[in-house]
């Protein structure tokens, strides 16, 4: 039996070579597929087959692609490309190949490979990207399926990828509005936790040998400090483990259920997270439909993307009201969850034929009503972290001070 020299790619993208023996090249391209490893270069060998190796090699751990994660930005930019490809004329496997080339991740030019060769045996682009449902979204998937089956796949990927970057820059501008008060929270906190474990101390020393009555304000301080002093570890503990039981809590049903309508009636937080979700639930279902998906397959999926429990009840009530016949815009208003404009617009989109372009029109809208919101939101809560920042201090500095110049009153008299 000859043996063959040869080089491959892992799903995680890292390059593999060996030696092994088999009847054909064909037959070693099988066994080596078999084994997670894609061939990308073959030639045949003298060089003896070391006992364990060949295929085996394709099981070193590698460390390294344990930390290469894919992004949705990553994925967005290489369907982007591949839609270039595609307008250019470039075939499906040709612009695979070349995308799996210039891919700077090692994990992504793994799956690409895989991809590609799986198309290269017949199967549709939308089947073999679903084996990674880890990287490819159901709405990917289903965009691409219905993009295929209309013969418009390079109009649908570059609708993908527009979506993509809006839903990435839309997180940008919430992440980004958070930021300021996270950094402010853990600054005022750190500030607070020094005064009460190095400053308190020193002043509860001081009038440890003095019989006079200190103020309710200095007791409650000393008394803190010395709490926290005592029990910090305990304090930390119970901060991580009540976080972790309320994650647990969140992911049950009732959890969900009573979190999500909890969250939607908070002032300005729900409003936000409302006008999130719509622009989310009328982009998502705009693109979908533009690109052909049908309508209950694409609320199905929505659904799904929407993260609140509640409005997936309304989305989910709406499409069984599709299956009797009923439209959206009824299903929608009836909840009184969607503002009477979202379910208008929604309503004459049904009535013209011009639903995808309403939804569009939606989304537009409430970006720029999540833009506003956010900007405010930021606006609202510089001022307060720096007051609640400067009142914490100040009740600690206020506190300490206040029976030094009553001693000082009393000494003078």
């Amino acid at each position: 039996m000859p043996a063959y020299a040869y080089t491959g790619l892992r799903k995680d993208g890292k390059t593999v070579k060996g030696v092994e023996s088999a009847d054909t090249v064909a037959a070693l391209k099988a066994n080596l597929k078999r084994a997670g490893i894609f061939l990308t270069a073959v030639s045949e060998t003298t060089a003896q087959v070391a006992a364990g190796g060949g295929a085996g090699m394709g099981r070193e751990v590698d460390l390294g692609a344990l930390f290469d994660r894919v992004s949705q930005k990553t994925v967005s930019r290489t369907t982007r490309l591949l839609a270039t490809l595609l307008c250019a004329g470039v075939t499906l496997p040709e612009s695979l190949a070349a995308i799996t080339e210039q891919s700077e991740s090692r994990r992504l030019k793994g799956i690409l490979s895989d991809i590609a060769n799986k198309v290269n045996e017949g199967s549709s682009l939308a089947d073999a990207c679903a084996r990674y449902p880890d990287v490819f979204q159901p709405l990917f998937i289903n965009m691409v399926r219905a993009g295929e089956a209309s013969g418009s796949l390079e109009t649908v990927l570059l609708r993908i990828a527009d979506f993509m970057d809006q839903q990435e820059e839309l997180k940008g501008k919430v992440t980004s509005a958070m930021i300021y008060p996270a950094i402010m929270t853990v600054l005022s906190g750190g500030i607070i936790m020094m005064l009460m474990l190095n400053v308190v101390p020193q002043i509860t020393e001081m009038f440890e040998g003095m019989n006079a009555q200190l103020p309710w304000n200095t007791a409650f301080l000393i008394w803190f400090s010395d709490f926290v002093a005592a029990w910090w570890y305990l304090l930390i503990a119970a901060f991580f483990g009540l976080g972790w039981l309320f994650r647990r809590w969140r992911k049950t049903d009732i959890g969900r259920a009573t979190g999500d309508t909890i969250l939607l009636k908070l002032p300005i937080i729900g409003d936000l997270a409302r006008k999130l979700a719509i622009a989310r639930f009328a982009r998502t279902l705009a693109t979908m439909l533009a690109s052909g998906v049908q309508l209950l397959a694409a609320l199905d999926i929505v659904r799904a993307l929407l993260g609140n429990w509640v409005l997936e009840k309304v989305v989910a009530t709406a499409r069984d009201n599709i299956r009797e016949g009923e439209g959206i815009a009824p299903a929608l208003k009836r909840s009184g969850e969607f503002p009477a404009l979202v379910t208008h617009m929604i309503a004459v989109g049904e009535r013209s034929g011009q639903l995808e372009q309403m939804l569009t029109d939606v989304a537009n809208a409430y970006d720029r009503e999540v833009n506003t919101a956010l900007t405010r939101m930021t606006a609202l809560l510089e001022p307060l972290m720096i007051v609640v920042m400067g009142g914490s201090v100040g009740f600690i500095v206020f506190s300490i001070m206040q029976p030094i110049m009553m001693l000082n009153e009393m000494a003078a008299q």
